[in-house]
C-alpha cells in the first residue's frame, strides 16, 4: 500500500544535527532504507518537515519506518495511506 509519512522535526534536535554535521547522513540512511518514490522537504508551520511517499507491505513495518525520526530528531510522525490518480479512478469505479 502506498503511504505518506510526514515527519515534523524538532527544531533543537535538527539544529544540533545540522551543527554537528550528522543531518545529511541520517536523512540519507532513512531514504536508502525506505526507497521512497518521492521525498520532499519543506518548512511547514515554521518547522523542518519531511514528506516521504513509499510502499508499505505490512503494518509491522511502522516501527522501523518511524523510529529513526523519533529517536534522531524527536519528530512528530504521521503515516497515512494515500492514492495516486489511478488508485482514485479504480476506487471510484467500484462505487458504481
Amino acid at each position: 500500500m502506498r503511504v505518506m509519512l510526514k515527519a515534523t522535526l524538532d527544531t533543537e534536535k535538527s539544529n544540533e544535527a545540522i551543527s554537528n554535521g550528522t543531518m545529511q547522513g541520517m536523512i540519507k540512511e532513512i531514504l536508502d532504507h525506505l526507497k521512497p518514490e518521492a521525498a520532499y522537504f519543506a518548512p511547514l508551520g515554521g518547522r523542518r518537515t519531511c514528506l516521504l511517499f513509499f510502499d508499505m507491505q505490512d503494518s509491522s513495518e511502522l516501527p522501523p519506518v518511524g523510529e529513526p525520526f523519533l529517536t534522531q530528531f524527536n519528530a512528530e510522525v504521521e503515516v497515512c495511506p494515500i492514492m495516486n490518480g489511478e488508485d482514485l479512478q479504480k476506487g471510484l469505479s467500484e462505487l458504481r
